[in-house]
């Protein structure tokens, strides 16, 4: 495999890489509350964004510097995405963050619902450090010099970025029309989509936490 081959290997595996359940759920559950393809479009951008700054801080540091982490540290930032799941998915069964009076669909702008796009971002940088350890070692073991697997995780970050766009839009785009066209559906859906989202939380707080070993004396 040529490098040329390999580096395009890494812009199409980030691209897969958008598409985890966990990644797929976290977004769903903040684009559910967005009425414009654009808008949601945005926010899977700025998940993608998060995800790559992290791939390479991360990452570069362990190509550069060698470093390691412990499996309990990477256990543990795993389950942080899963305790992030269930924030995230209470949040919109609950309906934190929208006005009573607000119509349907509309998110409150305040509060825990501000700025979806920076709370988008956040969650790509915890997804990041959850996985980051895994997508550098892969790298260090095929690549070995520092600058081309350096190069590898930018194109590797390039790719999630435009596969959470797309994923994102294609979200979007029933939901946005759902919305336009039956008002009270836009808020049955964010429910849903929080209820998928603390089903899923809590099963991986489950698989890191016990099949895993996490709170295990040997994880």
């Amino acid at each position: 495999m040529t490098l040329v081959t390999f580096l395009t290997l890494g812009f199409l595996l980030g691209m897969r890489h958008a598409t985890d359940s966990d990644h797929v759920v976290a977004v769903t559950t903040i684009v559910s509350r967005e009425r414009s393809v654009r808008s949601a479009s945005a926010i899977g951008a700025f998940w993608g964004i998060g995800h790559t700054v992290t791939i390479m801080v991360v990452g570069g540091a362990i190509i550069v510097f060698g470093l390691a982490f412990p499996a309990r540290v990477t256990l543990s930032l795993e389950l942080s995405v899963a305790f992030m799941l269930v924030v995230l998915g209470l949040a919109n069964v609950l309906g934190v963050g929208r006005r009573p009076d607000a119509p349907a669909g509309k998110p409150h702008r305040h509060g825990f619902g501000a700025h979806p796009r920076l709370r988008s971002l956040a969650i790509g940088v915890v997804h990041g450090l959850a996985g980051s350890a895994a997508v550098a070692l892969l790298v260090l073991a095929t690549i070995k010099n520092p600058a081309w697997a350096l190069v590898y995780l930018f194109l590797f970050g390039i790719g999630t970025v435009v596969g959470m766009m797309l994923i994102t839009s294609a979200i979007a785009i029933p939901l946005a029309y759902a919305a336009r066209q039956f008002s009270s559906w836009n808020r049955h859906i964010g429910r849903l989509t929080g209820m998928g989202s603390v089903a899923l939380g809590l099963f991986l707080v489950y698989q890191i936490g016990f099949v895993d070993g996490l709170f295990a004396g040997a994880p």
